[in-house]
């Protein structure tokens, strides 16, 4: 799939101490997978920050052993509001990537970060097993679509949905294989998905985000773009760095 080139976003975006801080401008409806502040939430600051990248071996402490709390003194660190959702990732920020649709004044954005040395095939055993001494590894894809509609809770499932068929079906496209060599690989085992929308009373509201939908069309168009655009900055940066 050839990638298209992104407009400016209306999403206010900054990247400060390896983290990318995203602020919505006011309170958003969040649904998301994060570590912290996942689920249902409201919010106006997301953050996304890089860790470094290695495997995470088990009963040996970390920085990031407990997710939420570490994130929580990033967010301190970084002056944003504690309640913010957060994710993290190995991926450096540099490598962000973004795009925009707009139909018929409404839009969707999505900023990502795309890392598959973590790729995995959803139904195959679990890369570690308990016990063992390394638990995950670097690679994740981390999607964030913004919209000024008004989702109705099903419509923002639907949204996960429709990003997470987007995303599998690049992957597929570009024959990524998962950790095992089998080919197909439809995500990491890490990955995260967010989706901001905004609050009852303040955008138009739809009671659906599905694929036969324009908001699904272009929640499907956003995220595979910054998908293609991710997988290039990824496999280059893989050469970069090859010996």
């Amino acid at each position: 799939m050839k990638a298209r080139r992104s407009e400016v976003l209306s999403t206010r975006y900054r990247i400060a101490e390896q983290t990318l801080i995203v602020d919505f401008g006011s309170r958003m409806r969040v649904l998301s997978s994060a570590p912290k502040r996942g689920g249902l939430q409201t919010a106006r600051y997301l953050l996304n920050h890089q860790v470094p990248a290695g495997p995470v071996r088990q009963n040996v402490p970390s920085d990031w052993e407990h997710p939420a709390r570490y994130l929580r003194r990033i967010a301190e660190t970084l002056g944003v509001d504690q309640s913010c959702v957060a994710l993290m990732t190995a991926v450096p920020m540099k490598r962000v990537v973004t795009s925009r649709e707009m139909r018929h004044g409404i839009w969707v954005e999505c900023l990502a970060t795309v890392g598959v040395t973590n790729a995995v095939r959803a139904g195959e055993p679990p890369r570690y097993e308990p016990g063992s001494s390394m638990v995950g590894t670097a690679g994740t894809i981390n999607l964030i679509l913004v919209t000024n509609a008004c989702l109705a809770m099903s419509a923002l499932v639907g949204a996960v949905q429709v990003a997470t068929e987007s995303k599998t079906g690049v992957l597929r496209d570009h024959a990524v294989p998962s950790w095992t060599g089998r080919p197909g690989a439809t995500g990491t085992g890490t990955d995260a998905v967010v989706v901001a929308c905004a609050l009852r009373g303040r955008g138009p509201r739809h009671p659906y985000a599905g694929t036969h939908t324009d908001l699904g069309s272009m929640i499907g168009l956003v995220v595979a773009d910054c998908l293609t655009q991710g997988l290039a900055r990824a496999n280059q940066w893989t050469a970069d760095h090859s010996i």
